[in-house]
């Protein structure tokens, strides 16, 4: 499993990291956030669904950027600890939106790059058309990330956050106290 990682790792990204110069279209939106910790001490990441736009970059910028991002929570994971916890938020997802390869491809480098560090993703303000991709994309996701997949109800959502993350350092939008940092600024 090490070799396969390295090999990929060394063809995929052979300066050893993904600047922002090779994600320009990926930035932007501001789609993806860091923020603190959650109660176990893993990194705190924001996704933002409805400011990912399938066609912009292409397939290869948006697999690069799904590298730099992971990269970048990566670093922030303290000794000790190994996951991460992912906030997905779909408030405002439409058709536009959908990307079932983009999807596919954000789960398959989680899964064989970067496996067992996803603790959770809390999925939240997920609408019906993303629930109907979901459908199709789910049986394509393996069992063990499958079952760290949580979706959050609106009428739970800060409850079911604050379980996970503590007030202060989840993001001012769900009632915590931290501003969003767009991932290229943190």
């Amino acid at each position: 499993m090490f070799m396969k990682y390295f090999k990929w790792r060394q063809k995929f990204v052979p300066k050893g990291f993904i600047s922002t110069s090779e994600v320009t279209n990926q930035l932007p939106p501001k789609k993806v956030c860091l923020q603190g910790t959650d109660k176990r001490g893993c990194p705190v990441s924001v996704l933002f669904g409805a400011r990912h736009f399938p066609c912009k970059g292409g397939m290869d910028e948006l697999n690069r950027f799904i590298v730099f991002v992971l990269d970048k929570l990566c670093s922030r994971i303290p000794d000790g600890q190994e996951k991460l916890t992912i906030i997905a938020d779909l408030q405002g997802y439409g058709y536009s939106n959908s990307d079932f390869r983009g999807y596919l491809a954000i789960f398959t480098i989680l899964q064989d790059y970067y496996p067992e560090r996803l603790g959770k993703l809390l999925i939240i303000h997920a609408p019906y058309i993303f629930m109907t991709l979901w459908k199709i994309i789910h049986p394509f996701i393996d069992e063990n990330t499958r079952k760290k997949i949580i979706f959050v109800e609106n009428k739970k959502l800060q409850a079911t956050l604050l379980e996970e993350i503590d007030e202060s350092q989840l993001p001012e939008i769900y009632g915590g106290k931290l501003q969003l940092v767009p991932i290229q600024d943190a």
